[in-house]
């Protein structure tokens, strides 16, 4: 298992890699090298999605609360991917039940802007991260919304059958010069996106506390044979607090388009 030991000099150099296609020369046979250094020297696109959860699967409880489930180190981790991303990515339901900052606090870094994925436009605009001061804000909504006054960018995009298409959102914000994008929540937007097989690295903290009923994290659609699960390639590390899985979906796409197997996007809410 190989451990994350960050110093202030390699996170500021990590730092200075944000954008630049590796053309900061770092140790990369360092762990820690390895598992921020794609994320942060990635030009052309690169998309990250990031669950938090307990031994048993669990991102909350059944009341909702999802506050400490990831440890110190988890949470740093988490802040540290927001650092390195231009974009972090979010879900209505993530912004109605936690009302999020998005912001990096537990380590030194830059903000990314807020995407908040509005497909009926369903907030209201008194929500904190409107009002925080913080970094910009854009809405994702759909092109047939109702249109509402918001203090934030507000990105009209077509609605399918399914929702609003991942690929659409990675396309607009492209548009935007946002290209590298941390999915965070909920659920189902973490799903939509790996099903839609944009998502180049997922990593799964998970934390050693046992919750035993509660929602997951990743709400992909119901399968008959373990066959037809996803089986990425991953490598592990310890946190300290936290044990975090760095799953290479680009590759489990791949080999599951050689093999011919329907991707299909869940409906969204």
């Amino acid at each position: 298992m190989r451990k994350i030991d960050m110093t202030d000099q390699l996170w500021a150099r990590l730092l200075a890699m944000r954008g630049s296609a590796g053309k900061i020369a770092l140790d990369e046979t360092d762990p820690t090298v390895s598992l921020y250094a794609p994320i942060a020297a990635a030009e052309d696109g690169f998309v990250l999605a990031q669950v938090g959860q307990s031994l048993d699967g669990r991102v909350a409880t059944l009341s909702g609360d999802a506050r400490d489930i990831s440890g110190p180190d988890g949470i740093a981790h988490l802040h540290r991917c927001r650092a390195l991303v231009e974009a972090v990515v979010v879900g209505v339901g993530t912004v109605k039940c936690d009302d999020p900052r998005l912001s990096v606090r537990a380590v030194k870094g830059p903000n990314p802007v807020r995407v908040v994925i509005d497909c009926r436009a369903e907030l209201t605009g008194d929500e904190r991260l409107f009002r925080d001061g913080g970094a910009p804000v854009i809405l994702i909504q759909a092109e047939d919304a109702p249109q509402k006054a918001y203090q934030a960018d507000v990105l009209w995009v077509r609605r399918g059958e399914g929702g609003i298409d991942p690929r659409d959102i990675l396309d607009a914000l492209a548009g935007r010069g946002l290209r590298r994008i941390l999915v965070e929540g909920g659920a189902r937007t973490i799903a939509r996106f790996i099903e839609a097989g944009v998502v180049d690295r997922l990593h799964v903290a998970i934390a050693p506390l046992i919750i035993g009923s509660g929602p997951a994290g990743i709400a992909l659609p119901p399968i008959d044979k373990l066959a037809n699960a996803h089986r990425p390639d991953a490598r592990v590390y310890t946190l300290g607090s936290d044990i975090l899985f760095d799953c290479d979906l680009k590759s489990c796409a791949r080999s599951a388009a050689g093999q011919g197997e329907d991707i299909r996007v869940a409906d969204h809410a």
